[in-house]
């Protein structure tokens, strides 16, 4: 098996894309990070929020993407859509 090298650059813009993506779909749907949170069964909304903003090095894991995906009743191919989004 081939070792690969991805770089610290790269892996963050793929956990950009993730979190605009979560962030732009939430917000489409008018969902509250708290109602987002606790529908995935966080009782607060800090860790949804750092991992919107990629805060403390905090990001989606895919059971967390799964789980948003199920709550918000889409496609998870829907969070790594390379999409631009204005903040």
């Amino acid at each position: 098996m081939k070792y690969i090298d991805v770089d610290e650059v790269k892996l963050l813009n793929f956990y950009k894309t993730i979190s605009n993506n979560v962030v732009r779909i939430r917000k489409e749907r008018n969902i509250s990070q708290l109602e987002l949170a606790t529908s995935i069964g966080y009782t607060s909304s800090t860790f949804l929020g750092k991992a919107e903003l990629l805060s403390e090095n905090k990001h989606f894991n895919l059971a967390h993407l799964y789980k948003i995906a199920l709550a918000l009743d889409i496609d998870m191919n829907e969070f790594f859509k390379d999409v631009v989004t204005t903040k």
